[in-house]
């Protein structure tokens, strides 16, 4: 009765994310306190700037949150050694939080996996606690969320529509 696969099958979920403003493909699961980002197409130097820069302003502004990068969708990875050692340095410098969080990272890919284990090595020792993963089923283990809400194939509800973007619509 209480075994792992009725555990599993009790994570179901119905997820419903919300679109987030930042870099594209970003996601938010509220009900489980996770953001999820599916960059698509080139991952270089660039993109990873953009994401620290959202991160920074998200973690001051939001209660922490899991974090989940479906390295997936990429076509390309261009991003520089050098260039990881830097972000990694900086995301542990610039972490606001005083509690670890979880990030989850998967590719199936060899290329991208081993990008995304050379940054799990590079933040061994902070609050980020970072984990790669081929297999989706034991990376929503890890952060404790039903693994459908991996595949990011929901439909984002619709944004919110609050009673002043109505008085200027009705303008």
């Amino acid at each position: 009765m209480n075994s792992p696969a009725d555990s599993r099958a009790s994570k179901r979920s119905r997820a419903v994310s919300k679109n987030l403003p930042g870099p594209p493909f970003l996601r938010h699961y509220p009900a489980h306190q996770l953001v999820a980002w599916q960059p698509q197409g080139t991952l270089d130097d660039n993109l990873l700037d953009q994401i620290a820069e959202w991160l920074v302003v998200i973690e001051k502004a939001a209660l922490p949150f899991k974090r989940f990068v479906d390295l997936s969708q990429l076509t390309t990875v261009a991003v520089r050694t050098r260039h990881l050692f830097e972000f990694a340095r900086k995301r542990a410098e610039q972490f606001s939080g005083v509690e670890p969080v979880r990030a989850a990272l998967f590719c199936e890919d060899w290329v991208g996996f081993g990008i995304a284990s050379l940054y799990e090595s590079l933040m061994k020792d902070t609050l980020i606690k970072v984990r790669t993963f081929r297999d989706r089923a034991l990376a929503a283990e890890w952060l404790g969320v039903p693994v459908d809400i991996l595949t990011l194939k929901d439909e984002p509800a619709p944004p919110v529509e609050t009673k002043s973007r109505k008085k200027a619509s009705a303008a």
